[in-house]
């Protein structure tokens, strides 16, 4: 994309969208942008940063798009009402899809490493970044979560980067189904589990996104994805278990804030010891995948396992706000089954009660995953725990609103598991507040919601301050 555009995104501050604006400017593009949440005056820090870069914001009202020349980029559900649409139709300006936009450069790129899966994504795709810059590689990435070690106090919100290099790495999302429109050099694939469609359209839009690559990487730890590797004998493969598997981990040990282990590669007979600065057995399988995604751009064992000693994580990803007056406060992205379960087996793994404050990322991803909430809950939180929630994250429009928190709460009671639906999250932090004594760790759930971090942050103030 040598021509310089003028890009405008409807809804900058989105965790897709933010990252792609910056590589954008980056490359030399004029960029513009609105967002509700500037509108409403919520993460302020996030957009001063913009700001700061020298991105223009507007209000959410169609002032912004005024020229026939701007692109505008914006999700493909936002509909033709939205004023920033209705906007770009009157003017005349192109329009695109924030996928067809990530797609459009991800498949232009010499070598691109397309990311994929229900849970690990973010991770992953950070690990890959941290492993190919500390190699030298100078990587483009896109990724949908802040990038610790690449944050500064000029880059605070680092979820993208832009190397000099061909390689181009990317989360891709399966959720809108635009997974389908990215040929990968290189597809991640860590694992398929429900979430945002049918188990069928998974299978089919994971499947076809590894038919596409000329490498691909599979983990034979999660059903789905080792029925896939039969129909790829190539394959890059890994597993915690498996001993048929290419890269192995082995001698884990656990700690509450990292985790050490071995790394074999099967093919080359390597071996390397690492110590994750970020806790739990899922990260050692992220560990894994991102060391066989960078073996196919000529990074070795060693040299990954050197990097990866010093990853310093995703935010809100297992990101410890704190502790005071003995009680810690973790900030999770956990917000489906898969990632939930993840999170809960590694904080139960060592002494002390757990709260919860569980945001459910909407009404119709709770009514769609109920069973399958309340069952992972009652699985994963011990008799001592206690699971608080305000109701799902909702932001307007017509969604079925006639499954709530007060239902998954009462089906996780049902289970034998304590669980409160407190109305708002007001309410779940004084709770919280009036529960929490020394030993406990409170786990702060969600997703869609930036402020979820902030809740943390003055949770942690509230507990300094007693």
């Amino acid at each position: 994309m040598t021509k310089k555009n003028r890009f405008f995104f409807c809804g900058i501050g989105g965790s897709g969208m933010l990252p792609l604006a910056l590589i954008l400017l980056d490359q030399g593009h004029v960029i513009e942008g609105s967002d509700r949440s500037l509108d409403q005056g919520r993460t302020p820090a996030k957009f001063d940063y913009l700001r700061a870069r020298g991105i223009r914001l507007y209000p959410q009202d169609g002032s912004g798009v005024t020229n026939p020349e701007q692109v505008v980029v914006a999700s493909a559900a936002v509909e033709d009402t939205v004023p920033d649409i209705a906007a770009a139709i009157r003017a005349g300006a192109k329009r695109m899809s924030r996928a067809d936009m990530l797609s459009a450069l991800f498949n232009a790129a010499p070598f691109a490493i397309g990311v994929a899966g229900t849970s690990g994504k973010s991770t992953v795709t950070g690990m890959i970044a941290w492993i190919l810059h500390h190699a030298g590689k100078s990587p483009t990435v896109m990724n949908g979560a802040v990038m610790k070690n690449f944050r500064t106090p000029e880059a605070l919100f680092s979820s993208s980067l832009v190397g000099t290099s061909g390689l181009f790495v990317s989360e891709v999302d399966e959720s809108d189904g635009s997974i389908a429109a990215y040929n990968p050099r290189v597809a991640v694939l860590m694992n398929i589990a429900l979430d945002h469609k049918t188990m069928d359209e998974l299978r089919a839009l994971f499947g076809g996104f590894a038919g596409r690559a000329k490498d691909v990487v599979l983990n034979l730890d999660n059903a789905e994805t080792s029925r896939l590797a039969a129909g790829f004998p190539a394959a890059i493969t890994y597993s915690l278990d498996n001993p048929a598997a290419q890269l192995s981990a082995g001698s884990i040990v656990p700690g509450p804030t990292s985790i050490a282990f071995s790394v074999h590669d099967r093919k080359s007979g390597e071996t390397a010891a690492i110590r994750l600065k970020t806790p739990g057995r899922h990260n050692v399988s992220n560990a894994l995948a991102a060391i066989a995604a960078v073996t196919t751009c000529g990074v070795t064992l060693v040299e990954a396992a050197r990097a990866l000693d010093e990853f310093s994580g995703i935010a809100r990803r297992f990101d410890i706000i704190g502790t005071a007056n003995g009680v810690t406060v973790i900030d999770d992205f956990g917000h489906n089954p898969d990632k939930i379960a993840a999170t809960l087996r590694t904080v139960n793994q060592f002494p002390g009660r757990v709260l919860v404050m569980f945001q459910p990322h909407g009404f119709g991803p709770l009514k769609k995953m109920r069973s399958e909430f309340s069952e992972c809950f009652a699985d994963n939180l011990d008799t001592e725990d206690i699971l608080l929630m305000p109701e799902p994250a909702y932001f307007g429009g017509t969604v079925d609103r006639s499954v709530g928190s007060v239902d998954l709460a009462a089906d996780i009671r049902a289970l034998g598991r304590s669980a409160e639906a407190l109305g708002d999250r007001a309410a779940c932090g004084a709770r919280l507040l009036e529960l929490a004594k020394p030993g406990d760790r409170i786990l702060v759930m969600g997703a869609r919601d930036d402020t979820l971090t902030l809740f943390a942050q003055e949770l942690l103030a509230s507990l300094k301050a007693r």
